[in-house]
């Protein structure tokens, strides 16, 4: 596995087969064949990180290097394909996956820009690139608007708290499994808090009057 600490390789597979299972569900909803799903499913598990280690002038970048990154996301994918639930059933399942996939991704994108000496900055945003990229690539491939630019929604904000909370555990040299873990877990209950209680991101008023002037 390279020089690459285990455990931060550990939480990347994970999130790397919830962010598959959320790209799979998509493809699936979307009503995809089986390499449309496939390449869906694989998109949305190694974009964010691709365009993290390749920020991070980590290239190849790890997914390229690893057949595992490549093996990992086809698995979940043929899962989807051939044992998915109910079709009715597939929106709400494949934003409890996106969510996972979103608070793993933010922690071991966030930790590893960390252990490549950027500052708690630029840690962040690389945190939130690697949260967000796979989901943007793969809204964007089925033709949604991404969830990140939906108007209001709470989605790149539970990702900078998650990076933040990472940052906060370097800060205090406690940042270990469990806090990551906490970590991930934080995105993931407040990304479910967002989407069941309607929680939104304050929008500037806009009226007719200022449209038309």
């Amino acid at each position: 596995m390279g020089h690459e600490p285990t455990q931060l390789v550990a939480l990347d597979l994970v999130g790397t087969f919830v962010f598959a299972l959320s790209g799979s569900l998509t493809a699936v909803r979307a009503r995809l064949d089986l390499f449309g799903v496939l390449v869906l499913g694989t998109v949305t598990a190694i974009g964010g990180g691709i365009l993290r280690d390749t920020l991070l002038g980590r290239t190849p970048p790890a997914a390229l290097r690893h057949w595992y990154y490549l093996a990992v996301p086809a698995t979940a994918a043929l899962v989807v394909f051939f044992w998915h639930p109910a079709v009715a059933r597939l929106r709400r399942t494949a934003i409890v996956f996106d969510a996972a996939g979103l608070g793993l991704f933010t922690v071991t994108g966030t930790r590893l820009a960390l252990e490549t000496g950027v500052g708690y900055a630029g840690a962040t945003v690389l945190g939130l690139l690697t949260g967000i990229g796979g989901g943007v690539l793969r809204d964007i491939l089925v033709r949604e608007i991404p969830s990140v630019l939906v108007r209001g929604e709470l989605y790149a904000v539970a990702s900078v708290v998650g990076a933040g909370l990472v940052c906060l555990g370097d800060a205090l040299d406690v940042l270990g499994v469990p806090w990551s873990i906490a970590c991930a877990t934080a995105v993931f209950a407040l990304r479910i808090g967002a989407v069941r209680r309607h929680w939104q991101v304050p929008q500037a008023r806009f009226t007719e009057d200022q449209a038309g002037a």
